[in-house]
This record gives structure tokens, sequence and C-alpha cells, in this order.
């Protein structure tokens, strides 16, 4: 059954609706215009997962008619010179079905396009193309990349489909056949893992960078990739300013003309806090979705909220008062500070949203802002949190969520007269349900776990942790997850640029953008792993340096 063009109006208006969503992808970005297969790809993964949606989308075939594609530009995918009986955006329809099916062969489509007259009438197709004319144009007719991009795109309508329930043709595979075939050793050498890495680095950075961009109206003399390439090569280098970096950028970049320091933080500085939070949640939002066509993803659920601080400031903060803040230790030194939620445990660890925390923001506020962003983004099943954050208001929020927890409690007096007990006892563990007071006769209720520390260095009541879960005991043991997050922390800072400006919109782009890169580096590291052996081990095969390097290449800069 044809869809209808409501229902098709329905679909292409939630997309435009969508927060992090610039469909269609050509338009996005320089990197992309009307023949840009990757455009394709991102179209079709966008489309087919608000199609596949909608409760009266109970089949693959309809997708296959209305997924839009009169914008794309076949002619530099097209290697037949003459007139031809059949339009490229038709065929490229026809072999789409057939992989979705998984036909091995063209006649088994034909026979299907027989059978069907009403899908061939929806298509324009007449006559039937026989199978030698299906088989010359795939092996003649298509470029291997056009190929590449067929097989993408089936796999991904039968994931989309099928992570919405409907019945598919075939169970879809989770990696491309071309790097299935690929991948005949379970312990591939080193430089079959850099070659996989240069591939997917260049696909996953062609899918994050365009959603950065710059408002610097038309005419300029400096592509605006350049500003990205040099925010990339700062972050190559340890301890690099813009100054110095953009001198030495000059001379290792095959741009004919890169950005000067200062414009370059002219143009950082142009951008607002939540301008630079949308464009890093886009880019992630595609990261997403690139991961996502794999079976690891599917694992993310736990995600790990934290709290942390640049280096000690030392200057006059006189002004800055409420943006350079303190220390989470509480000393006398004073320090910008970044909150960061991010994906933890089996998942693939990708910081789903940073904010700045500025002087007055609530320790909730800050929770609530960062959950909404990454419910938006992925499904979230536990949060695992420190103890910064242990309050009986935050608690509650998450359960009126519908999500679990692990939260520290710090001991107060009767915490600390219960481990003196289990000391005494020499209890390692124990268990207690306790109501915490909200206010106007309002209680939390929580479960409060202690645990005794291996190898304590202490004697007394501190050999003893508390922690606070609104779950069963067993959760207790993913909250060993949440030190991803403070390990994570040390390579995004790695990945900064280094700067003495007090601009805090600054601070924070710099910030994010590390946090962007450290995120990529584990998404090409996952996809390179379940391309290279199937399978997904948290332990990175994939160094940051290689990934950053090969980024850097793919920018323009090497």
């Amino acid at each position: 059954m044809a869809p209808t063009r409501e229902c098709c109006r329905t679909v292409f208006r939630q997309i435009a609706q969508q927060p992090f969503t610039d469909w269609p992808a050509y338009k996005s970005t320089p990197l992309y215009d009307r023949s840009s297969l990757a455009a394709v790809e991102a179209d079709v993964r966008v489309v087919a997962d608000a199609w596949f949606k909608q409760e009266d989308h109970e089949a693959v075939e309809p997708f296959v008619h209305a997924v839009p594609l009169a914008y794309v530009q076949f002619d530099a995918h097209d290697r037949y010179a003459g007139s031809t009986s059949y339009e490229m955006e038709t065929l490229f329809r026809l072999f789409l079905l057939k992989e979705c099916y998984g036909w091995d062969h063209e006649t088994a489509l034909v026979e299907y396009l027989t059978q069907h007259p009403d899908f061939c009438d929806q298509l324009g197709l007449e006559p039937v193309p026989n199978q030698s004319t299906l088989w010359r144009s795939w092996h003649h007719r298509f470029t291997a990349d056009l190929q590449d991009t067929i097989e993408t795109a089936a796999r991904t309508i039968l994931i989309k489909a099928q992570n919405a329930g409907v019945t598919v043709p075939r169970e879809p595979d989770r990696q491309s056949r071309r790097h299935r075939d690929k991948s005949t050793e379970s312990n591939p050498d080193d430089q079959t893992v850099l070659e996989q890495t240069e591939t997917v680095t260049g696909r996953v950075s062609d899918v994050a960078f365009p959603a950065f961009s710059l408002d610097r109206g038309e005419g300029c003399e400096i592509h605006e990739n350049a500003y990205w390439d040099l925010q990339t090569y700062l972050g190559l280098r340890e301890n690099l300013a813009v100054n110095e970096g953009a001198r030495s950028f000059i001379h290792e970049s095959t741009r004919d003309r890169t950005p000067l320091g200062h414009a370059h933080r002219e143009h950082i500085r142009d951008l607002s806090i939540e301008q630079i939070r949308e464009m890093h949640r886009q880019a992630v939002s595609r990261l997403l979705d690139q991961v996502a066509e794999t079976e690891e993803f599917f694992r993310a659920g736990i995600v790990a909220i934290d709290i942390t601080e640049s280096d000690p400031f030392t200057g006059d903060r006189a002004g800055h008062e409420d943006e350079i803040i303190g220390t989470k230790e509480k000393t006398d030194e004073y320090a910008y500070q970044w909150a960061t939620v991010q994906l933890v445990g089996n998942a693939v660890p990708i910081v789903l949203d940073a904010r700045p925390v500025r002087k007055g923001n609530t320790r909730k506020e800050i929770v609530a802002d960062l959950l909404d962003s990454a419910e938006d983004l992925v499904h979230v099943d536990n949060v695992l949190m420190d103890r910064e954050f242990d309050s009986q208001h935050i608690l509650e929020m998450l359960s009126q969520r519908g999500l679990s927890y692990v939260v520290p409690k710090r001991m107060q007096t009767s915490e600390k007269a219960q481990a003196k007990r289990l000391l005494q006892r020499d209890k390692d563990r124990y268990e207690t349900d306790r109501k915490l007071h909200l206010g106007d006769n309002e209680w939390h209720s929580t479960t409060l776990i202690y645990r005794r520390k291996e190898n304590s260095e202490h004697t007394d009541h501190q050999q003893y942790s508390v922690f606070m879960t609104n779950r069963k005991s067993g959760l207790l043991t993913e909250y060993g997850y949440r030190w991803e997050i403070e390990s994570g922390y040390k390579s995004i800072k790695r990945f900064m640029a280094a700067t003495t400006s007090k601009h805090f919109g600054l601070r924070f782009f710099y910030f994010a953008f590390a946090c962007l890169l450290y995120s990529i580096w584990r998404a090409v590291d996952l996809l390179v792993q379940v391309e290279l052996t199937g399978e997904y081990e948290h332990s990175p095969i994939v160094t940051a340096d290689n990934t950053l390097t090969l980024v850097k290449k793919e920018t323009g800069i090497g």
C-alpha cells in the first residue's frame, strides 16, 4: 500500500520539530552537496527513525517507495554515459529493496516486481527490467561507493524498523558486508587496526563536524571548516594556545587561507553558551546514529553525572566571581567548573552533554538540565553520581522520572554510629530502609547500603562507605562504572586548547569541543572493534593520538 501524502507530511513535520536534526543533510554543512552519499545515508537514518515510529507503518516496502531522493544528484555515481531506460533514482530504490530482503541474485527481485505490479506502478516502473539489465546496472553502472551506500541504507532501514517493532524481511546485520568479509582475523594487527581506523574516522568526522557552524555572513575568504580544523589542531597539542597554534597551523595545513589566532578567538566569543551546547548535542546525536547501528550500543542505559574543574585560576577574577567560583574540595583556590553527563558501563563512553557551572546554580538544576538532554538522545535507566549530589530532592526527582540511582551518602551522626556497630560485629555489609525528609510532611524513601572498603587504611568507622539507592543492592556493583567519567576527564583536558582568557563562552567552547574529540575517539574505537572482530571490548584498541591525527588529516591539516 502506497503511503498517503498526509502520513508523509506527519513524518516530515516531526523531523522538522526535532531539536538536533538538520534535514536534508546536504543543506546543513558545506562539507556536503546534493551528490554526497554520506548525506544520503544520514537522511535515510533520520527519515527511517521517524517513519517507523508511526503506528500504521508496518512494512519496509512503503518506506523504500517514499524515502525522498528527488534532490540527490546521482550523476557522479553513474558510470554510464549515454541514454538509459531506467533512471538512477528508480534503480536505487529497486536495489534498496533487494538489500532489505537480502536476495543474493537479481532474479528474486524480478520475481518480486512481477508479482507486485502495484509497487511497480508507484515507482513508475514500466516495463519491469529483466535480470541481465539489473545485473549490469549493479556491477557496471553503479560505483562501488553507491553500492556501499545502498547496503548501509538498507541495514539502517532494517534496524530502525526492527527497533520500532516492525516485522522485517530479514535479521539486519550489525556490520556492513564489505567490512564483515574483511574480518578474517579475531586479533587484527596494528596495521589493520590503523587502516580501519582511518576509514572509520573519516566517516565519523564527516558526520560530527557539520553540526558546528559560525554565523559569519556570506563572502568570507576563509572557509568556515578552517576554524574547526584549527580547533582540532589545538587539541592535538598539549597546552597549545591559539595564537601560537595559528602560526604553526599555517605551515601544517593544506588550506590556502587559515584563520589568525585573534580572528578565531573573536568568532568563538560570538557564540552563546546555548549555541555551543546545541552544536555539541547535535554532533553527539549524529555520532550516536553511527554507533546505534551496532548491537553493542543497545547496552546503553547507565549514565554518570559529574562536575570537573579547570586548573586553579591564579589571576584577578574581579568581575568574574560568578564564573570562576572555586574548587569542589572547598579550598581557598578558584577555578572554572563544568558539568557533564556521560554514558558509562558497557556502553561506549560518549559525553552526551556538557554545561558550565555558575555561582547560584543548584545541583538539582544541573542534574535536571543534563538529564533532559541525555533522555532526548538515549534511553536512560540508571544514574550514577558522587556524594556532592547527596540531596533528597535530587533523589526524589530521579525517582519521579522513573530512574534508578546510586549515590554515596555523606556520613552524619547516625551513619557513623551504625558503621561503628558494624565494625564491632565485624560485618562487611548492611542494608536498611530510610525516609529522607523533603519538607511539608513529604518524604523520599531510599535504601542505605553500608559496605566495608577493601584494604582500608582506617581502623575506625571510616572503613565503611554508605550508598543510597532506590533499587536493590545488586545495583551497587554498577557504581564502579563511575570511575570512567574521571578517567574520561583526564583525556578531555588533554584535548583542550590552552588559554589565559577569562571569557566564559570561550572557556566553555574549548571544554565542549574537547568533549566532542573524546567522544569521536571512543565512537571510532567501538566501530573499528566491531568491524574487525565483531565484538566490543571496553578497553580501546585504537589510541586517542591515532584518532586525532586521522581527524587532523580528514579535516585538511595533514
